[in-house]
């Protein structure tokens, strides 16, 4: 191997007396997943569901990957259920993403609708969910773990105060 250029994608390769620049391709893998911040009003007073995610210990909303020819709902809606128990509704009108990058060349989309429970009776998913808490909407903020989910609740409260 030889000297990198790395802007342009380009690596040195030295056969013999030769030197060449080989292009280095990198497949960038997209991954896609749905979920809800639910939300409930107990006492007149908005609170939302936070899950610890027992791998990674993060205090987030439920969510997970699309599966075969599933709308971005009808992921949202499973994996609510599969994680929590719960049966919600889903607001009109909100419908916000984020994107990271969980691994090297792997960018992943999350998009996040609003619900609403009605009967708020969870069942935590074991294997994956450690934790599950109701929290005062004006307080989760302080709970979540990555920044994206403390800007996805200010978005939920300012839906919900326009409402």
């Amino acid at each position: 191997m030889g000297p990198v250029n790395k802007a342009a994608g380009y690596r040195a390769q030295k056969t013999g007396v030769f030197c060449y620049w080989k292009k280095e391709v990198n497949t960038l893998k997209f991954e896609k997943s749905c979920g809800a911040l639910v939300y409930r009003k107990k006492h007149d007073q908005l609170e939302i569901l936070l899950l610890k995610h027992r791998y990674g210990g993060h205090w987030s909303f439920p969510k997970g990957h699309v599966e075969g020819n599933e709308t971005e709902h009808e992921t949202a809606l499973r994996e609510v259920k599969e994680e929590t128990g719960l049966t919600i509704d889903l607001l009109e009108g909100f419908r916000h993403s984020v994107e990271y990058y969980p691994r090297p060349n792997t960018k992943k989309q999350v998009v996040y609708f609003l619900g609403y429970a009605a009967d708020d009776h969870t069942k935590r998913q074991e294997e994956e969910i450690s934790e599950i808490r109701w929290t005062p909407l004006a307080e989760a903020h302080r709970e979540v773990t990555f920044k994206n989910d403390k800007n996805l609740i200010q978005q939920a409260k300012k839906f919900l105060l326009e409402r």
